[in-house]
């Protein structure tokens, strides 16, 4: 397997595995919990896990020294703002179309390289990008009068931003563009869980897990839309850059519908079908552009 297409495949997985984040976290939310109560058990579960797999299964050394932890410290607070701006956001908007605009943020990374750091943006890609844009808005099955709130809007721009910066980090940053994935991704874990523990006032608000059932859940989104599509996220920036990992992260939504299709009963209308064809070959289409540029080197 070449290089290229490990970077691709491990994009795709990335997308599809935090699309999964609402299967896991929504029972959670209907069981009282608040947002960081929620998102403290996903990350003290995913540090749990992680840091055991990576230092007692894979013997990967947890080293690193105050510059990298630094950065890395920053890493995790603009990965930890996404999540935590995204879901005030829930509180002024609806949760569709809140993550509607979200995915503005492929948008946002091919502009924070082109502008900051010089990257030539092929014209497929900006076509891709923009099929991509149709697809998603496509996928908001709102109702006919769909109200945007200021205040939701503001949070979850800013939640597109930070999540933005933060994919650029994980190429640009330079005390950890050499570092091993696996070691950057736990370290992002590590630190966003401190992030959330203040939060919390030291744990003083953190409300419990009350049934075997809510811990299955959060063991869950701390394994699947945390711990692999992290890591996988880390490989595929590392090898085929942000921009093009944030734009196949475009078929996050697309896991997401299809988990309310086939769990929750949600319907398949002409026009999301539309929406997601619209997606998948935008994705095509930075696949190809992909090979090509391989292939030209």
């Amino acid at each position: 397997m070449s290089a290229n297409t490990k970077g691709v495949l491990n994009a795709i997985a990335a997308a599809a595995s935090y699309g999964t984040n609402p299967l896991f976290a929504l029972p959670l939310y209907a069981a009282g919990m608040e947002v960081n109560s929620v998102l403290f058990y996903r990350y003290a579960f995913a540090v749990l896990i992680y840091g055991f797999w990576l230092k007692f299964i894979k013997k990967v050394s947890l080293q690193i020294t105050f510059k990298q932890g630094v950065c890395l410290a920053v890493m995790a607070l603009f990965f930890a703002s996404s999540s935590l701006t995204l879901f005030s956001a829930f509180k002024y908007m609806e949760a569709g179309l809140a993550c509607t605009i979200l995915f503005i943020y492929p948008i946002l990374v091919a502009l924070i390289m082109a502008l900051f750091f010089h990257e030539k943006i092929d014209k497929i890609l900006w076509v891709s990008i923009a099929m991509i844009t149709v697809g998603v808005v496509a996928l908001y099955n709102g109702g006919e009068q769909v109200r945007i709130n200021a205040v939701g809007l503001a949070w979850v721009l800013a939640s597109a931003w930070v999540y933005a910066i933060y994919i650029v980090m994980v190429r640009k940053a330079k005390p950890v563009a050499a570092m091993n994935g696996a070691k950057l991704s736990f370290y992002v874990m590590l630190f966003g869980l401190v992030f959330f523990v203040l939060l919390l006032k030291g744990g003083m608000d953190l409300q419990p897990l009350t049934s075997p059932w809510l811990c299955l859940c959060a063991v869950a989104l701390a394994l699947f839309p945390t711990i692999i599509s992290l890591e996988t996220l880390t490989v595929a920036i590392q090898i085929i850059g942000s921009t093009s990992t944030a734009i196949i992260g475009a078929l996050e939504p697309v896991t997401a519908l299809f988990i309310g299709i086939l769990l929750f009963g949600e319907h398949l209308t002409p026009k999301i079908a539309a929406g997601v064809c619209l997606i998948l070959l935008g994705v095509i289409l930075v696949i190809r552009a992909q090979h090509t540029q391989k292939s030209g080197n």
